[in-house]
């Protein structure tokens, strides 16, 4: 019997944010069974963290794949630990394919230091231009591709063509926009990692809050990610890290039986 939790990130409450799996092991379960718990849970990522010294191993899933990185689901993990396994301290150490990732707490909010990764502006090329209608102000490269767009509404009625997508060489889409009444907003689409749209992508912003950063000339900065589902966030550029915040609801817990 394995623990699972379902935390919705990046909101305050359930059925808002991005729903994540949280699997806490005592010690690694072969790949192939986690990327089948992942593919059974069927939500954008599934978490699994196994106990160190001074640390936690953390590891995530797509339904499709592993992925090097992902802020909801560390969210997730992180509130986990301090309001379900009643983890002592006010942070936590990850040790994970990106390096070593921080979450504190602060209030009711978590806050994640990752790694930034900020773009460089490409040319355009034909199968992004064909995968959205509307025409786009910019294209830059970093582990995803990030599309400007003019406006909030345009990014918020965006229809993107997935048989373009599908065929970019990117595992994601980010497309963002200044916003109404935050900084900037944003969607992610990633069809090749099995998930047509993330609702709410913290990894996304270690992209977008670069950019915006740049392109605004401030370093704190508030975010909206405006999927069907939506979540908030609030981002600080230091260097070459990003400083992400949001906060957490409990779903569910219970445990998976595979033995």
């Amino acid at each position: 019997m394995i623990p699972y939790f379902v935390i919705h990130a990046f909101t305050d409450e359930i059925f808002g944010g991005n729903p994540a799996g949280v699997c806490p092991l005592l010690e690694w379960l072969d790949d192939s069974l986690m990327q089948r718990i992942a593919a059974e849970n069927d939500l954008s990522e599934t978490a699994f963290f196994v106990p160190g010294e001074d640390h936690y191993e953390l590891r995530w899933f797509t339904p499709t794949i592993e992925v090097d990185l992902c802020g909801h689901a560390t969210l997730a993990s992180a509130f986990v630990l301090f309001q379900e396994l009643e983890y002592q301290g006010d942070m936590i150490a990850f040790r994970t394919q990106s390096g070593d990732l921080h979450v504190s707490r602060t209030g009711s909010y978590l806050v994640m230091d990752f790694p930034a990764r900020p773009a460089v502006q490409i040319d355009p090329f034909p199968n992004l231009v064909n995968s959205f209608a509307t025409p786009f102000l910019e294209a830059h490269k970093a582990s995803d591709l990030l599309v400007v767009f003019d406006s909030e509404e345009t990014v918020r009625n965006l229809e993107p063509e997935f048989s373009e997508l599908s065929q970019l060489d990117c595992t994601g889409i980010i497309v963002t926009a200044p916003g109404e009444d935050v900084d900037f907003v944003s969607r992610f689409f990633a069809p090749q990692a099995g998930i047509p749209e993330d609702p709410v992508t913290g990894s996304a912003h270690c992209t977008l809050a670069p950019y915006w950063a740049d392109r605004l000339g401030k370093t704190e900065l508030s975010a909206r990610q405006v999927s069907e589902r939506g979540g908030e966030l609030a981002c600080r550029v230091a260097g070459d890290r990003v400083h992400i915040a949001g906060r957490a609801a409990l779903y569910s817990r219970g445990f998976l039986n595979i033995d």
